[in-house]
């Protein structure tokens, strides 16, 4: 009896992180052609496309779908898959690439798709944000006005991103929240509160470096607020995975997080800005979706 080719999906950017994908369907042809699978293409032509993409995939009952983008595209691609047996394929094309650099997954297009080709899982937790899943960060504050710029940033890939930042930073001011975390109450004043999954944002710049994807417990990361003179310190906490010794910095794992704000605004989800409520529900879903990895 035949055994039955194992049925790949790519979806596909086609600009995410300022590269072009041309030759792209060529390439994962060429790397994959030792594995015998089929290998099929769709590519994203609007926001939500990639879930959709995906859900579809679930339903058609393809063995594997891959996200080919940057951090967004993941989300979308794996809020579709998580939950089911099919696993998550990545090849990082994005300007951060934060859950793929943790995963160790390679940034160079060819080694990924080899990687790909090895077929080795691993299982990793959810974050959930009202109602909607993150794999890598959520946040509010500085870094979720940031993602909302960014999103009209006509310069992409992470020197349009460092712009974006430098074009905040010095007119953002921190808010007042309230927090419940696994129960206990906290009332902040914070320039930004990242819930980390994954230890980092991207870039290799490590926010919560003691975080884990499959402990079953979020990392709720406040950034209190702090005298511009001392960014480059901070920066260089993030690059070199001390950002949990700074004064500047508080960590706080949970399982179920609540964060009340002043007002309604953007939140990222994975980088993706939403608009969203006062009060926010954040909770984790244990190994919930699997990674080829």
């Amino acid at each position: 009896m035949t055994k039955k080719a194992m049925q790949i999906l790519f979806v596909v950017n086609p600009i995410s992180g300022g590269r072009k994908k041309d030759g792209f369907e060529e390439r994962a042809t060429n790397e994959l052609a030792p594995t015998g699978a089929s290998l099929a293409f769709a590519y994203t032509e609007r926001p939500g496309h990639a879930h959709q993409l995906a859900r579809d995939a679930v339903n058609q009952g393809m063995d594997v779908v891959v996200a080919v983008g940057g951090d967004g595209t993941i989300n979308e691609v794996a809020s579709a898959l998580y939950g089911t047996d099919i696993p998550l394929g990545i090849v990082p094309e994005g300007s951060g690439n934060g859950l793929a650099l943790y995963l160790g997954i390679p940034l160079n297009e060819r080694a990924a798709l080899r990687r790909l080709g090895q077929f080795g899982s691993t299982t990793i937790d959810a974050g959930v944000i009202e109602g909607m899943p993150f794999f890598n960060m959520a946040g509010l504050g500085f870094d979720a006005q940031v993602s909302d710029s960014f999103a009209q940033e006509k310069m992409r890939g992470p020197l349009g991103y460092l712009r974006t930042i430098l074009n905040e930073i010095g007119r953002y001011q921190p808010r007042h929240y309230k927090l419940e975390i696994d129960g206990v109450a906290y009332e902040r004043e914070a320039f930004m509160i990242s819930v980390a999954n994954s230890p980092q944002y991207g870039n290799n710049a490590y926010i919560a470096p003691q975080a884990s994807v499959s402990d079953g417990v979020l990392d709720v990361c406040i950034i209190h607020k702090f005298p511009l003179y001392s960014l480059p310190i901070m920066l260089f906490r993030l690059f070199s995975k001390t950002a949990d010794q700074s004064d500047y910095l508080e960590i706080i794992p949970g399982k179920q997080i609540t964060i009340e704000r002043e007002d309604e605004g953007p939140v990222h989800v994975d980088g993706e800005p939403k608009a969203l409520g006062k009060r926010l529900h954040i909770s984790v879903e244990p190994a919930s979706l699997r990674v080829i990895s």
